[in-house]
């Protein structure tokens, strides 16, 4: 059984990819989720690599804006598999745009929706 792990390495941190990718990404939408996604064709990561974003002026507290990122990381850690057939793989960063918190379950549903909404768009353009 593959084990299931969301790793630094998986982690976008590099401050010039999250630039172009805020700049030149295409926008995914599914309340309460707005998806960026990059693909790199120059990419050496085997994984697809990750930005989870919360608003601070939507939640003040950042208990909240941490509980909210845990559950997508947690939600994206179980699904990533449905991006991991891609070559390159995306890079992406998820923002979380819902205005209240919305139980695991749900967050983890759309988010399920969404990346294989992104990888069927894949599919398509490339094949």
């Amino acid at each position: 059984m593959k084990q299931h792990t969301l790793r630094k390495s998986e982690r976008l941190c590099h401050q010039p990819t999250i630039e172009s990718i805020f700049k030149l990404g295409k926008t995914h939408y599914a309340y309460p989720f707005k998806i960026l996604t990059l693909p790199i064709t120059t990419q050496t990561h085997p994984l697809p690599q990750v930005l989870i974003v919360v608003s601070k002026r939507t939640f003040k507290h950042a208990v909240d804006r941490n509980r909210i990122k845990r559950l997508i990381r947690e939600a994206y850690r179980k699904n990533k598999t449905l991006l991991t057939t891609k070559t390159p793989p995306p890079t992406l960063a998820i923002i979380y745009v819902g205005k209240t918190i919305l139980p695991a379950a749900d967050i983890e549903r759309k988010l399920i929706l969404i990346l294989q909404r992104i990888s069927k768009k894949d599919e398509e353009n490339t094949g």
